[in-house]
């Protein structure tokens, strides 16, 4: 069993071709694969929440090095599916298998390994070429005991299924422990080849579906368990403020919050619109930083029923 820990010594770049490619990270809902995603590239492309099933695009985070550029894809969790929706992310989740250089398998070191660990492993164990890092997530909530146990369990579960993992990693990316030397050690199994994507760009998703995805969060954020997926948003314009002079922009975007039934109404609004205003000013504050300008947003919540269920319904949410 290969382990890596701090004093392992990452591999020596010197003098080496420079590599390009892709890395995908599986595993269940709420592994830790946005947050390790946006650890990686150094700032948030990925939205985060404690509810699971909470990415829904592929989001493409890029981390640029004097060697490599390594493009990571974040997929949403594979999961049972109960929608129509759930059908689609399942199948979005086995197309970027298919399509990258490495696959990099996502496990809580505070949650024994479940069905829903075994189920990923054994679709992974299908794909024979592509090399697989099992990424130990979350060893900031764990003691040094229960982390060897954990190993231990990792190594013998690819064993169990006729395959040896290229490396088990063990990270914390909120106290980002050993997430660099996860990128040292993805690095080489990337194809030899020039920068995919320009120096500086830090993600190749469209600012509007970004901007959409922030709402989500603050809003998923503020009903916490009431309406875990029951939420979709859109925007629909983002204008420049006329009549502003240039040292003092102001870009105006407006922005629908669907949610599947009327009842639902009350509790993303709260009681006279306290809880929408709270999601506006947390949004409108990611939203600044992450354009870099000041930010009017106009926030509405619109009812699209059933959407989950909904082909029509899930083409116009852009799934």
């Amino acid at each position: 069993m290969s382990v890596r820990s701090q004093s392992s010594e990452p591999p020596v770049s010197s003098g080496a071709p420079h590599r390009a490619g892709f890395a995908c990270f599986v595993g269940r809902p709420n592994a830790g694969k946005s947050t390790l995603t946006n650890a990686l590239v150094g700032q948030k492309v990925a939205i985060t929440a404690n509810q699971p099933q909470t990415t829904r695009h592929t989001v493409r985070g890029i981390v640029h090095r004097p060697d490599a550029q390594l493009i990571l894809v974040d997929t949403p969790g594979l999961h049972k599916p109960r929608t129509l929706l759930g059908e689609r992310l399942n199948d979005i989740v086995r197309t970027t298998w298919a399509e990258v250089d490495v696959i990099g398998f996502c496990l809580p070191a505070n949650e024994k390994l479940g069905p829903g660990d075994r189920f990923i492993a054994k679709e992974l164990a299908s794909i024979k070429k592509t090399p697989k890092i099992a990424i130990v997530t979350k060893t900031d909530l764990v003691d040094g005991k229960t982390l060897a146990e954990q190993l231990i369990a990792i190594d013998q579960l690819g064993r169990e299924l006729g395959f040896e993992w290229a490396e088990i990693v063990p990270v914390s990316a909120v106290g980002d422990k050993q997430v660099s030397l996860l990128a040292d050690l993805i690095v080489p199994l990337l194809p030899e080849g020039p920068a995919l994507y320009p120096e500086g760009d830090l993600t190749d998703e469209p600012e509007q579906v970004m901007i959409a995805e922030l709402i989500r969060e603050a809003a998923l954020e503020g009903v916490r368990d009431e309406l875990p997926h029951s939420i979709a948003v859109v925007v629909e314009e983002m204008l420049p403020r006329e009549d502003r002079p240039a040292d003092k922009p102001l870009l105006d975007i407006h922005a629908f919050v669907y949610i599947e039934r009327p009842s639902q109404k009350g509790i993303i609004i709260g009681p006279k619109g306290k809880r929408l205003k709270e999601v506006g000013i947390k949004s409108r504050k990611q939203i600044e930083a992450l354009l870099g300008t000041p930010v009017f947003l106009d926030l509405h919540v619109k009812v699209a029923k059933d959407w989950q269920r909904d082909p029509r319904q899930l083409r116009k949410l852009g799934f």
